[in-house]
């Protein structure tokens, strides 16, 4: 039975990939912290792994232990561990960019090489690049459902396309990404996986959307059109297992969504739609006063050492028009296929959401 150690395992994405992978037949290692919950790993499968990644000579203890508990090593190695929230820049840096280079260096120095890493990372890498619309905006833009590609004004981020950062999470992750790419693949197999806007029962930001709506007020901001993209938990899932053995993906970087392209009212619709339709009060405020109420917001948070949801980083997530990215490489070299509708997966998230009484 293959081994499968997954980092961040207590989190919505690390937890979804622990269960997948028991009910593929593999033997799931979750690594998390002594003090993270267990909340979403109760299945009596599921082994455990302690690791700290913020002390690599530590964590080589750690590692050496469990590779003398298993007799050998893990097969295959996801890391989903991350920081999407924090005070302070260098509190980014330290977890997702060190963090990620204390496991890979702490993983070559106790010969526990994987037979492929998997590195979760994401499309905020390359911030706000192509928001120059390439077109006019046709007649009945954004009016129905979806936006197909003829109808986009914007260009598609692309592989090729140079990262330009504008978040803390973003540069963080990038620099992860490069000492990554540093890496000879041949002796440290690595694939990264970029997905967009990641949504699904347990997720918290979405979740504050869902939230908003159920109290009648819906926020959007700036007046340029905005082309929005998501992928459902369980298709991120279903990438990370095919990109684990896709002989085509060692050394190589992929970008993740549903494929399809969404105006910026669609999500917030089918989360009003899947609650029973209450009334909704629709805001949509200039770019500069979203500006103005983060940057209060992020000076509030480091006063008082607690995290604001509405900082500068989310103002410059907030304010992206452009999030297309070309999905045909994952398709091509890992035979990914998006199994989730956006309609499909909002309602599955809504229904969690109710049943779990955070509605």
């Amino acid at each position: 039975m293959k081994k499968v150690l997954v980092t961040g395992a207590s989190g919505f994405i690390g937890s979804y990939i622990v269960s997948e992978g028991l009910e593929k037949g593999y033997e799931m290692w979750a690594g998390m912290r002594g003090t993270s919950s267990k909340g979403y790993l109760t299945d009596e499968r599921i082994k455990f792994a302690q690791l700290n990644l913020g002390n690599k000579e530590e964590l080589k203890s750690q590692l050496s232990a469990y590779r003398e508990q298993m007799g050998g090593k893990w097969d295959f190695v996801v890391h989903a561990a991350g920081a999407t929230k924090c005070l302070k820049m260098e509190d980014f840096y330290r977890t997702n960019t060190q963090g990620t280079i204390n496991l890979i260096e702490a993983l070559q120095e106790t010969d526990m090489v994987p037979e492929r890493f998997v590195f979760v990372s994401s499309l905020s890498v390359f911030g706000a690049i192509h928001e120059t619309p390439v077109k006019a905006v046709p007649k009945g833009y954004g009016k129905g459902t979806e936006i197909s590609e003829e109808e986009s004004i914007y260009k598609p981020i692309k592989l090729t396309d140079r990262p330009e950062p504008n978040t803390a999470y973003g540069m963080s992750k990038l620099s992860a990404e490069r000492y990554l790419k540093g890496l000879d693949p041949l002796k440290f197999p690595f694939v990264i996986l970029r997905p967009t806007g990641v949504y699904g029962p347990r997720e918290k930001d979405y979740f504050v959307m869902a939230k908003s709506i159920a109290g009648h007020t819906d926020f959007a901001v700036g007046y340029q059109p905005q082309e929005l993209t998501f992928i459902y938990v369980m298709d991120v899932v279903q990438a990370v297992f095919k990109s684990m053995t896709a002989p085509a993906a060692l050394g190589r970087a992929y970008f993740l969504s549903d494929g399809k392209i969404y105006n910026s009212r669609r999500f917030s619709d089918l989360i009003q739609q899947e609650l029973g339709d209450p009334w909704v009060l629709r805001v949509k405020a200039p770019k500069w006063v979203l500006n103005i109420i983060c940057k209060v917001g992020g000076q509030i948070s480091r006063m008082t050492g607690k995290l604001i949801v509405l900082n500068e980083d989310k103002y410059n997530i907030l304010s992206q028009r452009n999030w297309r990215c070309e999905l045909e490489p994952a398709r091509q070299d890992l035979g990914f296929e998006p199994e989730w509708s956006l309609e499909r997966g909002v309602k599955a998230a809504i229904k969690w959401y109710k049943d779990a009484g955070w509605l």
